[in-house]
């Protein structure tokens, strides 16, 4: 009985240890209290104290004569990043899980071995989401600044990839290709140029209403409107690291926008513009509504220029996107610093 206690002192350190990685990522990271509460009730129920195991535990505790404790794991890496940190870790929880859960099996055992097996299968569906998060975040904190939207009419025949490099040169730091009117063979060719001119330059780019497109040309995410795929289907299409904006008219559609998975919300139309047919505007009590209350980044939209973005910002948005302030403008590098000029103010 000796051999099994050590092995069950052993598991349930490294699982509390490697519980408490992951949850400190959760929460000084990605900054997520609902995972951070999840993983703090695991480790507490998992490892909670419990006076007579503990003391038959380091009974037997032999750290100093552990053979484990010389071994070198080969191809170790020497410097890692917090995805492997969080990987790694979440293997920890599993196998130790594992463990815990077969040695609890075996005769006279005061383990419930349902309860790690339970715990194991939740750790799965943890570690899915904390890398999702984790991978997605370094876009979403690039959501800040000027997010030109390239739609293809109000370009009005001008060439997508010279406007969108002057919009970068500019200062864009995020740029949209919207079409609702191009054949598909040719808007993979532009949407191909496109990611390529934001990968020169370190801008995102993200793709509006097409899934196929996004998944094609590896864009950095889709934006999806109120009358387009649903946030949660996309979500199961895109690979784990890409990023999902989703429109909102109004305080209740931002909300579910958030609770179905967005990364961001793109709020509009603040002010009446020429570049949507029937467009309802929210006006700006809504965007200070919504910016007071969700916790992911506000893209305000619709109708922005140069007399009214100090107003826009005020709110609290985080970034503003715009289509004719730029793409009309007789240069639209010159427009774009403008607009990113009083943005930084």
């Amino acid at each position: 009985m000796s051999q099994e206690l050590r092995i069950i002192d052993e598991n349930l350190n490294r699982l509390s240890e490697g519980l408490r990685v992951l949850e400190d990522i959760a929460r000084m990271i990605i900054n997520d209290s609902a995972l951070t509460q999840q993983l703090k009730t695991m480790r507490h129920e998992l490892v909670k104290a419990d006076l007579p195991l503990n003391t038959r535990l380091l009974q037997y505790r032999d750290s100093e004569n552990d053979i484990g404790v010389e071994m070198v794991v080969s191809g170790e890496k020497n410097t890692k990043t917090l995805s492997d940190i969080l990987v790694s870790n979440s293997r920890r929880v599993q196998e130790s899980l594992r463990t815990l859960e077969e040695v609890s099996k075996l005769p006279d055992m005061p383990l419930d071995s349902g309860k790690f097996k339970q715990a194991r299968f939740n750790i799965y569906t943890i570690e899915r989401n904390l890398l999702s998060r984790l991978l997605r975040q370094d876009k979403i904190e690039r959501l800040t600044g000027l997010y030109v939207i390239i739609d293809t009419e109000a370009l009005q025949g001008r060439d997508h990839i010279k406007v969108a490099g002057q919009a970068i040169h500019g200062g864009a730091r995020t740029i949209q290709l919207r079409d609702k009117v191009s054949r598909k063979k040719r808007l993979l060719y532009i949407a191909q140029q496109l990611k390529e001119l934001c990968v020169r330059n370190n801008v995102l780019f993200i793709i509006n209403d097409h899934l196929d497109l996004a998944l094609a040309t590896d864009a950095d995410g889709l934006h999806l409107g109120q009358d387009d795929l649903p946030i949660s289907i996309a979500r199961k299409q895109l690979p784990i690291g890409k990023i999902i904006g989703g429109s909102a008219e109004s305080f209740d559609q931002a909300i579910t926008a958030a609770a179905d998975g967005a990364d961001y919300i793109g709020v509009g139309s603040i002010y009446p513009t020429s570049s949507k047919q029937d467009i309802e505007v929210c006006g700006l009590s809504v965007l200070k509504q919504v910016t007071r209350t969700v916790k992911i980044p506000v893209v305000a939209i619709g109708g922005i220029n140069k007399s009214n973005i100090k107003k826009v910002m005020e709110t609290g948005a985080d970034a503003v996107a715009v289509i004719s302030a730029v793409l009309q403008a007789a240069s639209p590098e010159i427009a774009t610093r403008e607009l990113v000029g009083l943005i930084e103010k």
